[in-house]
Order: C-alpha cells, then sequence, then structure tokens
C-alpha cells in the first residue's frame, strides 16, 4: 500500500474554535469548511495538513462518538524560541516550558482549547547516551 497522505483529525464540539486556534497560532488556512468538518493546511509547507470534525458528526461510528482525549500532537519547526514566545505572550498555556532534552529535543509544549497536548520541537544533536538509539537518518544534520 502506497500512502498519498496522512493527517491527524482532532474530533470536538466547537469545529470553528478549534480551528481558529491552529490557524492563528500555527500558520494554517482552511481548505474546506463546513459546520461539522474543517480541513487545514499549513501556509508553510503544503505537506502539513489537520482536520477538525464534529465528533457527534454522523460519519463517526456511534459507538465511538466522543471529543478527543489523550492526544499529543507533535510539530517540528525551525525556531522554537520564536513560537514559545509568542505563545506565551498570547496567554496559551504551558505545560512545559521550552528546555533541551538530552534524547535530542528543543521543545516546549502547550495546549489547545480541547486539552490537546501540542508538543512544539526542533532536532538536536543528542547527548552520547543516547546517539546510539538512532538510525543515522533520524539524527540532525
Amino acid at each position: 500500500m502506497k500512502s498519498t497522505s496522512y493527517y491527524p483529525v482532532i474530533m470536538t464540539a466547537d469545529v470553528p474554535a478549534t480551528a481558529d486556534f491552529y490557524v492563528k497560532h500555527f500558520r494554517f488556512e482552511a481548505l474546506f469548511e463546513s459546520d461539522w468538518y474543517m480541513h487545514l493546511q499549513s501556509t508553510e509547507d503544503e505537506r502539513v495538513t489537520l482536520a477538525v470534525l464534529d465528533y457527534r458528526h454522523e460519519t463517526v461510528p456511534e459507538q465511538r462518538r466522543a471529543p478527543v482525549q489523550g492526544l499529543l500532537l507533535n510539530f517540528e519547526v525551525e525556531d522554537p524560541d520564536r513560537l514559545y514566545a509568542e505563545m506565551r505572550g498570547a496567554g496559551l498555556p504551558i505545560l512545559k516550558a521550552l528546555c533541551d532534552e538530552d534524547f535530542g529535543q528543543r521543545h516546549f509544549i502547550t495546549a489547545d482549547p480541547n486539552g490537546v497536548m501540542i508538543d512544539v520541537i526542533k532536532p538536536i544533536p543528542p547527548s552520547a547516551d543516547f546517539a546510539d538509539a538512532y538510525d543515522e537518518r533520524a539524527l540532525p544534520a
């Protein structure tokens, strides 16, 4: 099977507010808009997409109709420091302060209006303790 696309779908009770959050803070734009579903695409990279779906919609199997929980989205970016300052200035919750991790990330964690955690990451060289765990193709240049 050859995948042609992959994107997460956030199930929520408030499609417009959730989509607006990603448009405002993560530079997405709507490619499709309705009252029950929005498909978003990054304004900086067309391969980066995200969808927002009303969890009560009939396309969702009835036994699975529930708002999102337990989800962590990773966004790899070039400048997490700039985004950290922007998001703090906008009053977004900071669940984990900006820091460097020995396993090879400079990152912070915030959350969207649904409580979906968002890990904003820049890969950095890992410490010697973690370097051997990586395939060489996964190491930052």
